[in-house]
């Protein structure tokens, strides 16, 4: 149901409670608040499995849509890393904005949700037993406080790098910092460059986001808040079985003979690469041997090869743990890259944005992908 005295424009958000559970139910009540796209799917795991098990779910979801921001962060991300280092730091102010304006148009959210007296009464009375949320929007963080529920992160990073630098700490000399694209052995320059992107990511989270919470956080008085939780590492829950394809994905991969077949998918919302790139990608498939399945989202390049199938969905893990399939490309998204380890697949990055190069990196350390810089590819057709 809708809730709210009147619309906030696009920061409308809405309570949507889980099918009625029996009255022999003794489960608890689970409060969600959500980020979009793939950090959905992951947590949607999670939501089915507490459901399953009789606890009453109530989700708050927003109807703010990170379509246009993603889309916009990638593009001036890539343009950043195809020119100079002296560009680089000239253009570094352009994400920096940005990534304020996001933590802003959070925090309008956030203080919208608290002006709603009527939705603040129902979740009060409801007495939740448990707040599940993404350090993505580090605002809701303040409505758990709130409410005094017991908060569990569902996250792998957040806007001021790895999610254990709010909990534990983080040793420079061999922890290595999102975005500095190190393993854990560094020689001394590494090590430089390591405390470099941990200072950039200080700057970020006392610069761009802080900001924009402290003035809620003094509004709302300052609510006592867990500094050490513990902390239960679950990654992979989202590894199953591959269950049998759709007919349409089933004969096109049959079709494939012995070269077998490649899946690609660059993510939930980062699918649109520009006219350019998406060429650059439809010849170079157009030139393998193998079968592609293709997710892409967007105009049809004119350069598709007829070995390539073009698809706005694919059922990715069935794919994956398909017989037929021979690589997985992928932007390096947790999701993705946990599905491959479950059905031992190699992967070919394409990182992105974000994480993405750095989960690719723990992935090459271990033998089982390779890594190619999207702002430096070309179609060689030399065989």
């Amino acid at each position: 149901m809708a809730c709210g005295n009147r619309p906030f424009g696009s920061l409308a958000f809405f309570v949507l409670f889980s099918a009625a559970l029996t009255s022999l139910c003794d489960g608890g009540k689970v409060l969600i608040f959500p980020v979009d796209g793939s950090h959905w799917l992951h947590m949607k795991v999670l939501v089915e499995a507490l459901h399953s098990r009789g606890q009453q779910i109530t989700l708050i979801r927003s109807s703010t849509k990170r379509q246009d921001f993603m889309t916009s962060f990638l593009k001036t991300s890539l343009e950043i890393r195809s020119k100079s280092s002296l560009w680089t730091f000239v253009e570094f102010y352009s994400l920096f904005k940005m990534v304020h304006e996001n933590h802003q148009t959070v925090t309008k959210l956030v203080r919208r949700i608290f002006e709603n007296k009527t939705l603040i009464k129902e979740l009060n009375e409801t007495g939740y037993d448990l707040f599940l949320t993404h350090l993505a929007f580090p605002g809701v963080l303040l409505l758990a406080n709130y409410l005094r529920v017991p908060l569990v992160y569902n996250v792998r990073w957040f806007f001021s790098g790895e999610a254990h630098y709010a909990i534990a700490p983080t040793p420079l000399s061999y922890v290595p910092v999102l975005f500095s694209h190190n393993s854990d052995k560094m020689d001394f320059f590494q090590r430089i460059r390591n405390i470099f992107y941990h200072n950039i990511m200080a700057y970020i989270h006392y610069y761009a986001a802080s900001p924009c919470y402290q003035p809620l956080c003094d509004h709302l008085e300052k609510f006592p808040r867990p500094t050490m939780p513990n902390v239960v590492y679950i990654g992979g829950f989202q590894g199953k079985p591959s269950k049998p394809l759709p007919s349409e994905f089933e004969e096109f991969v049959q079709s494939c003979g012995e070269h077998r077949v490649i899946v690609v998918t660059l993510g939930t919302l980062l699918s649109d690469l520009g006219p350019e790139l998406t060429e650059s990608f439809a010849s170079a498939f157009a030139s393998l041997p193998q079968k592609i399945v293709w997710r892409h989202v967007g105009k049809r390049p004119a350069t598709l090869g007829n070995n390539t199938m073009l698809v706005e969905w694919l059922p990715q893990n069935d794919l994956l743990g398909h017989p037929k399939t021979k690589v997985f490309v992928t932007h390096g998204g947790t999701n993705g890259l946990y599905e491959a380890i479950y059905h031992g697949l190699p992967v070919l990055g394409i990182p992105l944005i974000f994480d993405q190069q750095d989960n690719l990196l723990h992935m090459k350390a271990r033998g089982v992908a390779e890594i190619v810089d999207v702002t430096k590819l070309d179609v060689d057709f030399s065989g």
